[in-house]
């Protein structure tokens, strides 16, 4: 994230949003995703610092939150609305030496592996 990121209490952290409204965001923010398999984890991480993987581990840790239990492989597949290896063998392909350098540069700053 970067440092000129907003605190959260700056951008409306407690205004009155249900958790319909922001599961109904949180899906159409995965549909989009899913409507755009030419956009490549890498290019997320190195753009926006977060990817498919991210939102999938994010769900899992929601409902750990929540005292459910959601493995890796259901998340990744609930965020890619497939199995992830085939989403893979679909649609993934292989980094360029620039994706590859800029991930290693932004990584080394956000803590990301």
């Amino acid at each position: 994230m970067s440092n000129d990121a907003l605190p959260a209490e700056s951008v409306g952290s407690n205004a009155n949003i249900s958790d319909a409204l922001k599961a109904a965001a949180f899906d159409r923010l995965l549909q989009h995703l899913r409507d755009h398999p030419e956009v490549q984890n890498i290019a997320l991480m190195n753009l926006a610092d977060f990817c498919r993987n991210c939102l999938s581990q994010w769900l899992s840790e929601a409902a750990a939150a929540h005292g459910e239990t959601l493995d890796k492989a259901s998340a990744r597949e609930y965020v890619y609305g497939m199995p992830f290896e085939l989403w893979k063998q679909r649609y993934q392909r292989p980094a360029s030496e620039e994706e590859q350098a800029q991930f290693a540069a932004r990584s080394a700053h956000s803590g990301h592996n």
